[in-house]
This record gives C-alpha cells, sequence and structure tokens, in this order.
C-alpha cells in the first residue's frame, strides 16, 4: 500500500520509518516532486493536519497522512501550541523557539507540558484523525543532542532525561507522534483485513 507522509521534514520521516509496517511504502513531499510549502494557517493542530493531507489529496490524488505538533505549556495557557514552530518568527528556528520558551518559563513554578499529535489520514474519501499526548514537563535548560525541535527542554513524565537524551528506539516507546502513528497503523490494518 503506497501512502503518502505530507511532510518535507526529514527528522519526521526518520522518526516514524522503524514503526512502518512492511505492507505501507512510505512516500514523502519530496518523494513526489512536491517542493511547496503547504499552508498551515489553521487556528488548531487539526485543522493544520488536514490542510496539508488535503492539499495532497486534491493536487496528487493519493491517500495521505498528514501530521501537526504542538507543545502545550500548562502555565502559558497552552502556548506555544499550533504555534510551535514559528513562536519566536517565521523561520522554524528552533534553538530560538526554544529560547524563547526558556525566557517565558523563567521563574515559573508550574512546568508541566504536553505534546500533542495530531495525525489526518484521507484514505480514498474517507477522513479520519488519529491524536497522540506525551505528558512531560519543561526542564530549566537543554539536555541531549538527538531529536528535534523542542526535544531538549522536554522531559517526558516518568523519565529523567530529555527527549533529546533518549535513543530514536526510547523515544518512539512513548512519544506523541508515535502513539498517534500506532493509532494510523492499527485502523489501516482493521481496513485491510474488512
Amino acid at each position: 500500500m503506497k501512502l503518502v507522509f505530507a511532510t518535507h521534514n526529514s527528522n519526521k520521516i526518520k522518526e516514524i520509518e522503524p514503526l512502518l509496517p512492511e505492507f505501507i511504502e512510505l512516500v514523502s513531499l519530496t518523494d513526489l516532486g512536491c517542493d511547496e510549502e503547504i499552508r498551515e494557517d489553521g487556528e488548531t493542530l487539526e485543522e493544520n493536519a488536514y490542510l496539508k493531507a488535503s492539499y495532497v489529496t486534491k493536487n496528487f490524488k493519493l491517500d495521505v497522512f498528514a501530521d501537526d505538533t504542538g507543545l502545550e505549556v500548562e502555565e502559558l495557557n497552552g502556548a506555544p501550541g499550533v504555534y510551535s514552530a514559528r513562536y519566536a518568527g517565521k523561520d522554524h528556528d528552533s534553538e530560538a523557539n526554544m529560547k524563547r520558551l526558556l525566557k517565558m518559563m523563567e521563574g515559573k513554578t508550574n512546568r508541566k507540558a504536553q505534546f500533542k499529535t495530531v495525525i489526518a489520514l484521507n484514505l480514498g474519501t474517507r477522513q479520519k484523525l488519529f491524536i497522540g499526548i506525551c505528558k512531560g514537563s519543561i526542564l530549566k535548560e537543554a539536555r541531549g543532542d538527538q531529536g528535534f525541535g523542542y526535544d531538549p527542554v522536554f522531559q517526558p513524565e516518568g523519565f529523567d532525561k530529555s527527549f533529546a537524551e533518549m535513543t530514536q528506539e526510547e523515544k518512539n516507546k512513548i512519544s506523541h507522534r508515535a502513539k498517534a502513528f500506532h493509532k494510523l497503523i492499527g485502523y489501516l490494518h482493521s481496513q485491510l483485513s474488512a
């Protein structure tokens, strides 16, 4: 089964490749020859995931899934949330985003946060949403050099290290993206065996 992952982000592809069952042939936007940055101007993660998936369905007529992920910090009323990738400006600069977050969290005692991934699947004429959440807290400084985005400042619940200090295998057991992706795979299995 050929399935498009509507992303140009090689980190996201690397993260989910080990989770792929054999029956799925994953195709990225780059593989499709789609160089366009698909607009993500929705007001929620769900809207952005649907926007990306719908773009591929409309322009390439292929089965597709798209994700949008946000870091939601309790003390900041859920910010940066849907603006996580552009928290420090339009450049999608992870380092600047982390620095701004750490600055906003200075002196705060409530450091609870969660990563939330929403996957929108367009399979034929059906549309489905899958959500994965990983709860944790914001560290006072960046730690580790694995992963991407806010991984160095996010410590998942029940662990004493940041996402960026974990191996890909460790992160894939608990991450928001992996949880949403497992739900997607379960759904695809059920559709194939129906």
